[in-house]
């Protein structure tokens, strides 16, 4: 009988995303073949407590840092065997690595979904679903991934990015240019969030200080797009090296834009799967988001939002999310669904590529 792997599954986390993981982490867990794997689910606290063992349900209905490591859990492991350690060979995450073949580290935003946790991993020498610590850090940072975006030749919206300090001690400089060089209506947001947490559209100037506030409660980076008036289109990646994109869906918000409470609580927002598009637009969103996932390194997983403007000027490409929700009504994988690879093949696939990711990097030279 083949060995099953031991699969850790990494969810909660110190991010305003800290629901919408746990929801993605239950889906995950429900969709992991018991016959294929030994699934042990690990959850972190907002306050940043690794608690292995913890169901998502049970770490979701605890509030805050209440809910204790389950010992009754039924994943054939022990819990003890994967607390975080270290050891005198200076092994990072000793105990995790010899409980576990693989972590899916379900995190979203910062401290998870950032580079800071696949660093943490890395480290530790074991093998893990999604981009790396270059991609998921520019794929988190709006501003720099907008760089390196223009710089690969995707299409881009206006922005500027500023820093907290700068708006704080310098507001009316900051004021000028989104007047002068962005224009009304705009988009501020954190620069390094997700789940279109701490967003505002500003219509006028008048708007412009409650959403700098509320975007530097959430972040030192804030970042200012342009309005665009297009529609909101999504397309999936899978792959590392030579990824594949799936069709494109598109988003048709229930209110004047794609919030928080639009994607997660009123759950009212037209998702038309695939988009009604000319083929060769289909074709062009497809490279594109290709182009995008591969201009950030990109590595398992990634969605790739876009606008098509209704002027006529053609695709802009928004942001790359490298861990999208796994929620059951979250877009990636019903994309992939749409385009033929159904949930639980989805997962089988995403452990498969981090599984070959890792091999190809440990042909690397270390010396």
């Amino acid at each position: 009988m083949t060995q099953r792997l031991r699969v850790g599954v990494l969810f909660g986390g110190r991010s305003g995303e800290h629901q919408v993981s746990v929801v993605s982490a239950a889906a995950i867990l429900e969709a992991l073949d018991p016959e294929k794997y030994d699934v042990m689910p690990i959850g972190i606290t907002a306050e940043g407590r690794w608690l292995p063992g913890v169901e998502p349900r049970r770490l979701l209905a605890s509030g805050e840092s209440q809910v204790r490591s389950l010992p009754e859990h039924n994943a054939m492991m022990d819990n003890k065997a994967i607390l975080i350690s270290s050891s005198a060979d200076g092994r990072i995450f000793a105990g995790l690595k010899d409980g576990l073949d693989i972590i899916f580290p379900v995190l979203h935003g910062p401290f998870g979904e950032d580079g800071t946790v696949q660093g943490l991993l890395e480290l530790s020498g074991i093998p893990y679903v999604g981009g790396g610590v270059l991609a998921s850090a520019l794929g988190m940072d709006k501003g720099f991934m907008k760089e390196i975006f223009r710089q690969a030749g995707l299409p881009v919206g206006k922005y500027l990015v500023f820093l907290r300090t700068e708006w704080v001690n310098a507001s009316g400089m900051v004021k000028r240019r989104i007047d002068r060089e962005i224009g009304y209506p705009c988009f501020v947001k954190p620069a390094n969030l997700g789940s279109s947490v701490g967003i505002s559209k500003v219509h006028n100037s008048g708007e412009l200080a409650p959403a700098m506030d509320l975007a530097a409660a959430y972040d030192r980076r804030l970042i200012v797009e342009a309005g665009i008036d297009g529609r909101e289109l999504e397309c999936s990646v899978l792959g590392n090296d030579e990824p594949i994109a799936s069709l494109p869906g598109e988003v048709v918000p229930c209110k004047e834009f794609y919030d928080y409470n639009a994607k997660y609580v009123d759950q009212k927002s037209a998702l038309i799967i695939p988009a009604p598009l000319p083929p060769e637009t289909t074709a062009r969103i497809q490279e594109l988001a290709v182009k995008a996932f591969k201009a950030i390194d990109g590595a398992g997983l990634a969605r790739v939002d876009f606008f098509l403007t209704r002027e006529g000027s053609g695709l802009i490409v928004n942001e790359i999310n490298t861990m999208p929700g796994f929620t059951s009504i979250s877009m990636y994988p019903k994309l992939w669904e749409a385009s033929g690879i159904g949930y639980s093949e989805l997962v089988d696939r995403l452990l498969d590529l981090a599984m070959a990711r890792h091999a190809d990097r440990g042909r690397s030279r270390i010396i």
